[in-house]
């Protein structure tokens, strides 16, 4: 991918231009599968990100296979196949609500059974896209999104009504949810996922969990996405 146009972005964007120098070289994380990233965005919806990783946590350890190393128990993460026949009563005793149990396990017997893949998703547009994830039960437009934009690495997706990521923006931008920012969404146009990552890149930073980058030469924020690549997830439903 080009990084010119990024680039030349974030020069105009100037109040962003810290996180884009502490993050530079970050390519954009996605899950490995689309199961997988349906198993880690319905159980953020509407709650914290603590709450939403200790969920996905509970969904591991519950339906994950055993895999002892080095004296502990590890846990690979679950198949399809195993949430897709797993009782509702048992996907909510790791913490979901009935409703998005219910979603969790329609999404996951709707790729198990083939009837949403992403060699179906990944010839349509990403509006296209959106209108078919979000027939499938539990799917509104937030969590499509998100499913585009950390499945499918579409980064011309950006999760509207995300509050971490919004309240992640006007943080960086020292100004107030609203048309100015509306604004400057609109402007990173084809590429305004990568303000997702500047929020989420910028929260973690903050919190200690990933570290800025070494000095050296100005470089873009990020590079082209990496498939098979896991990361933090957002904060909001």
């Amino acid at each position: 991918m080009d990084a010119e146009p990024l680039d030349r972005l974030l020069r105009a964007e100037r109040k962003l231009d810290p996180v884009a120098l502490a993050l530079r070289g970050m390519r954009p994380p996605r899950f490995p599968s689309l199961f997988e990233t349906f198993a880690n965005v319905i159980p953020f919806q509407q709650v914290s990100l603590d709450a939403g990783v200790a969920i996905v946590g509970r969904l591991v350890k519950r339906f994950g296979r055993s895999l002892p190393h080095d004296g502990q128990e590890r846990y690979a993460f679950p198949t399809a196949a195993a949430l897709a026949e797993a009782r509702l009563d048992a996907i909510r005793a790791c913490g979901l609500s009935a409703r998005r149990a219910e979603a969790l396990r329609a999404a996951t017997a709707a790729i198990e059974g083939g009837d949403v893949t992403a060699a179906m998703l990944s010839p349509l547009s990403s509006a296209e896209a959106m209108r078919m994830l979000t027939q499938l039960h539990g799917i509104g437009p937030w969590s499509a999104a998100l499913v585009l934009l950390r499945g499918l690495g579409r980064l011309d997706v950006f999760p509207e009504g995300d509050v971490g990521a919004i309240r992640g923006l006007t943080a960086l931008r020292h100004a107030q949810p609203g048309p100015a920012l509306e604004r400057v969404i609109r402007r990173f146009g084809e590429q305004r996922g990568y303000l997702y990552f500047c929020s989420l890149g910028s929260a973690l930073l903050a919190r200690g969990l990933i570290h800025a980058a070494g000095a050296g030469p100005r470089r873009s924020l990020v590079s082209a996405p990496e498939p098979n690549r896991r990361g933090p997830r957002s904060d909001a439903g």
